[in-house]
């Protein structure tokens, strides 16, 4: 039945031919090309981008048990439908017959199609499991990294493999890892310092939101993660859930939005530094907006309360239940949950901890004018033109070029949660691309004498000998 339903997928792979064969030449001791790092929505379609560069010898791992534990969709996503418009192009790479409106309409129709105003979060979980199987993608299941060790020019990859250590060695490393995969989850000082670890989650972890039936739930943070976790627990039959923002309104606008033009978007990389700072600083002060039907998900529910401007002052443990003070108010709660998003700091991940000291940040780079000083987003990496890693002292570290960041530690230098959906059409193949000149350029020998290397001819001089006219043959003639 699927290879009837997905015969423009089919017919697509057949129009654009075989995969082109890997041009890169083996090296004694190298066993990946590269090591995609994240088995998710974004590491498959650099596996098939990579593929279709001609680039073998890539490997993608994944610390998941398995396809339906990989990636964020069937986990710690907790919306109905995607934040992102459906039309946006995504991991099809500009081919239409492997695009999800391709598979939605194949198993559900044109109109069904036209119907969506966004795309449901499982139908979405449901074609990325098929883009994998049809594609025929290998991911390498309960493998993590632990390490990434430099070594003469390449690296060793300390890997734990279904709780085995093993080493492996990489030419090029993608960090496809998530929204943790440069930093980790943030969590507010008043729950980890005063909460002990039972009564409290952050939206990244697993919540078991069946046993919060009956319970009087917190949830703190205003954007789209918060309300999300506080409709399930409401659908799950909490008590009463109150949501504590620290704004005095919701953030409403998509400043994002603004630069989804091509010119923009194709382009931003381009862009002064102290433009791109303004931007990312424009982004941090007006928030991240939560969709519509985030918040009316939450709002039908007559025990949902919202708190505005209502930042947590303190927190105790006080006979089994979470006692938490705002400016104005005392309450009581049975557990907590931090929707409050994630920080980046390249030298708070384990596998980075031996060189991130190394890695040009954007403070070390850009100094903001007075008043548009931010922190959090001084420590993002400040990356190249390939997403790699650059250099804080040049010479120190040359090794930094060959790991590509694919995770949202690339906001402030490409102005989009680098991850998601949006950033697959013009991040992906810049990518690509950039491995592909650095692996061929590393191989430069290698590859002038294969273009200058012997050929057959495509015919010997006989096929055209009968028509050729010599100055005797033109003579007696006349």
């Amino acid at each position: 039945m699927s290879q009837v339903l997905d015969t423009a997928a089919h017919e697509t792979l057949r129009l654009i031919g075989p995969d082109p064969d890997n041009w890169v030449p083996p090296r004694a001791g190298i066993d990946h090309n590269v090591a995609v790092i994240g088995g998710g929505q974004s590491g498959t379609t650099f596996a098939f981008a990579l593929r279709r560069a001609g680039i073998g010898g890539v490997t993608v791992i994944d610390g998941a048990d398995g396809p339906g534990s990989a990636g964020v969709w069937l986990t710690r996503a907790r919306m109905n439908k995607l934040r992102t418009p459906k039309v946006l192009p995504g991991p099809e790479l500009g081919l239409p017959g492997l695009s999800f409106q391709a598979w939605y309409e194949a198993r559900h129709g044109a109109d069904a199609y036209a119907t969506l105003d966004r795309i449901p979060r499982t139908d979405w979980a449901a074609y990325l499991a098929w883009y994998r199987e049809t594609l025929n993608i290998p991911v390498r299941y309960r493998t993590k990294l632990v390490r990434i060790e430099p070594h003469n020019g390449h690296f060793r990859l300390h890997l734990d493999v279904d709780g085995e250590l093993r080493i492996e060695t990489a030419r090029k490393v993608i960090l496809a890892n998530g929204v943790a995969g440069n930093g980790g989850p943030t969590i507010p000082a008043v729950l980890s310092r005063n909460l002990p670890a039972h009564a409290y989650a952050h939206t990244s972890q697993p919540i078991d939101f069946e046993a919060l039936r009956g319970k009087t739930v917190a949830v703190i943070g205003g954007a789209a993660s918060a309300f999300d976790a506080a409709a399930v627990a409401l659908e799950n039959g909490a008590a009463d859930v109150h949501l504590f923002a620290r704004r005095a309104t919701i953030a409403a606008l998509p400043v994002i939005r603004l630069r989804s033009y091509p010119g923009a978007y194709d382009n931003y990389y381009a862009l002064p530094d102290a433009l791109r700072w303004q931007q990312a600083l424009r982004y941090q002060r007006d928030g991240s907006t939560p969709p519509t039907d985030a918040i009316t998900r939450v709002t039908r529910f007559p025990n949902f309360h919202l708190h505005l401007a209502s930042e947590w002052a303190s927190a105790q443990f006080r006979d089994g239940r979470i006692v938490a003070r705002t400016a104005a108010d005392e309450f009581a709660f049975d557990f907590a949950i931090a929707g409050t998003g994630y920080f980046i700091d390249p030298s708070a991940r384990p596998e980075l901890q031996e060189f991130a000291g190394e890695i040009l940040l954007w403070r070390d780079r850009f100094t903001p004018a007075a008043g548009e000083e931010h922190d959090g987003l001084a420590g993002h990496p400040y990356l190249g033109a390939g997403h790699e890693y650059l250099e804080k002292t040049p010479g120190q570290a040359p090794f930094l070029k060959d790991i590509h960041i694919f995770n949202p530690a690339a906001f402030v230098s490409y102005g989009l949660p680098v991850g998601d959906v949006p950033s697959f059409k013009r991040d992906i193949p810049a990518i690509v691309r950039r491995i592909s000149q650095d692996l061929f350029l590393a191989d430069l020998d290698a590859h002038a004498a294969r273009i200058n290397g012997p050929i057959a001819e495509d015919f010997a001089p006989e096929l055209y000998a009968g028509a050729v006219r010599t100055a005797v043959a033109r003579a007696a003639a006349e």
